[in-house]
C-alpha cells in the first residue's frame, strides 16, 4: 500500500519522535509498502526531495518560524496532491498542520491514523501561550477528523487528557527501537576517548539539551552522589548548542556544569550516530531521564540502553515510567525530586547485578520490524473498514 506520513521536522533533525517515525518508515519499506513523509524544509540546504533507505522525503519550504514551529506556505497545496495519491495518512502530533491533512483524509474518503507522541508544552511566554493554544486545538480538530488514534502504551494513554477524549479510538502499539552491534574493543575505544581517566561511576543522559528534560535535576542530584562516589562522571549525548527555544536554559545551566567540566566530572558528547550511541550506552553504569513533564511519554533512550545492558531511572511519568517496569531493569523517582534521584543512582551503581536482564529479550519486544507489522495490520483493518 502507498503510506503518506505528516510531520512537522523529520531527519537529519534529531529527537525521539523523528527516530521513531524514520524506524518505522524503513520498517514499513522493508514490508513492501511506498512510504512517502510530508515535511519541513527547515534548514534551507535540505533538499526539497530525497530518497533515503527507500523512503520518499518531501520538504515543504519554510517562510519563518514561530518559536518551535515553522510557517510553509506551498504545505497545504502539497497536501492535497499527496492525500489523494496514498491510500493511507499516518499523522504524528504534536503537528499544527495536522487538522488540515485529516480534514483532506476525511473528504477525500482516505483512512487518518494519528500517532500521539507527546504533549506540547512551550516555556512559558504571551507568544507560546498563544502557540499552545492553537495547536492543542489543531491536535483536537485532528483527532476529531482521525479514523484512529495510537499511543505507545496503555499507561501514558489512560493518563492524557488529549487521548482520554478519543479512547474509543484507541490502538496501543509498542515503540521501534533497535540498537547496532558493536565490538567489545570498539566500546574500549570509545571509553578511552570521552573517559580516558577511567572515572566511575558513569552517568549518562541522551536528550537534546531543553528544558523539559531536567537537566538541573541531575545537577542538582549530582553533590549526593559526588559524596559517596567522588570519582562519578557524567557523560551528555545529543544537542546541546544551540536547541531551538532553548537558549536561556543553556546559559543559565552552564556555569554550573563547567564547574564539573573543569574537574572532568562531565562531558558533553554530541549528537552520536547509531554505533556510536551503542557504545556510549555500554560505556554506562545507569542512564537517567529525570524529565519534568508529560512532553516526554516514553524514553526510547531507556531501551537502547537496556539492549546494551544498562539500567535506568526514569521520572514518575505515564509511560516514561513503564520501561524499568516492564523490564525490571531500573528504578522510578518522583518527578523533579533531586534527593530521589541521588538515591536511586547510589542504589542502582551499587548492586548492578540485581538490574541485570537478557538483552536480547528486550531486544524483540521493541523490534521496528514487529512495530511496523502492527501498523500494517491496523492500516489493513483501516482500509476494508473504506471499502
Amino acid at each position: 500500500m502507498k503510506i503518506l506520513t505528516v510531520l512537522t521536522y523529520y531527519r537529519p533533525h534529531t529527537s525521539g519522535l523523528t527516530i521513531y517515525v524514520e524506524r518505522l518508515a524503513k520498517s514499513l519499506v522493508k514490508l513492501g509498502h511506498e512510504v512517502t513523509v510530508l515535511t519541513s524544509q527547515y534548514e534551507k540546504d535540505l533538499p526539497r526531495e530525497e530518497v533515503v533507505d527507500g523512503v520518499r522525503i518531501i520538504r515543504a519550504p519554510v517562510l519563518f518560524r514561530v518559536s518551535k514551529g515553522v510557517i510553509m506556505p506551498t504545505f497545504g497545496w502539497l497536501a492535497w496532491k499527496l492525500v489523494s495519491s496514498h491510500d493511507v495518512i499516518h499523522l504524528h502530533l504534536p503537528q499544527f498542520d495536522a487538522a488540515g491533512v485529516a480534514l483532506r483524509g476525511k473528504i477525500l474518503g482516505k483512512p487518518t491514523l494519528i500517532t500521539y507522541h507527546c504533549d506540547l508544552l512551550l516555556p512559558r511566554s504571551m507568544v507560546n501561550r498563544l502557540i499552545n493554544y492553537v495547536v492543542h486545538l489543531m491536535n483536537h480538530l485532528a483527532g476529531i477528523l482521525a479514523d484512529r488514534v495510537c499511543a505507545y502504551t496503555e499507561d501514558f494513554a489512560s493518563h492524557s487528557p488529549y487521548l482520554l477524549r478519543y479512547a474509543d479510538k484507541l490502538e496501543v502499539i509498542y515503540p521501534p527501537v533497535v540498537m547496532p552491534n558493536v565490538s567489545d574493543q570498539e566500546v574500549v575505544e570509545f571509553r578511552e576517548r570521552v573517559n580516558p581517566e577511567n572515572y566511575s561511576p558513569v552517568i549518562g543522559m541522551a536528550t537534546r539539551f531543553a528544558s523539559e528534560k531536567g537537566v538541573e535535576i541531575l545537577l542538582n542530584a549530582l553533590p549526593g552522589v559526588l559524596s559517596v562516589f567522588p570519582d562519578t562522571k557524567v557523560l551528555y549525548a545529543g544537542q546541546y548548542q544551540d536547541v531551538m527555544g532553548e537558549t536561556a536554559y543553556f546559559q543559565r545551566l552552564l556555569p554550573r556544569i563547567r564547574t564539573y567540566q573543569e574537574k572532568g566530572r562531565w562531558k558533553f558528547l554530541g549528537v552520536l550516530d547509531q554505533e556510536e550511541m551503542a557504545q556510549f550506552y555500554s560505556c554506562l553504569d545507569v542512564l537517567v531521564i529525570p524529565s519534568l513533564n508529560s512532553t516526554e511519554t516514553f524514553g526510547l533512550v531507556q531501551i537502547e540502553a537496556m539492549i546494551r545492558g544498562t539500567p535506568s531511572i526514569a521520572s514518575n511519568l505515564p509511560g516514561v515510567r513503564v520501561p524499568p517496569r516492564l523490564t525490571g531493569m531500573g528504578e522510578v523517582v518522583p518527578i523533579g525530586d533531586s534527593r530521589a534521584l541521588a538515591e536511586a543512582i547510589l542504589k542502582v551503581v551499587s548492586k548492578p547485578e540485581k538490574y541485570h536482564r537478557p538483552g536480547q529479550e528486550i531486544a524483540d519486544l521493541f523490534d521496528p520490524l514487529a512495530n511496523a507489522a502492527a501498523y500494517q495490520a491496523l492500516y489493513t483493518r483501516m482500509l476494508e473498514g473504506f471499502s
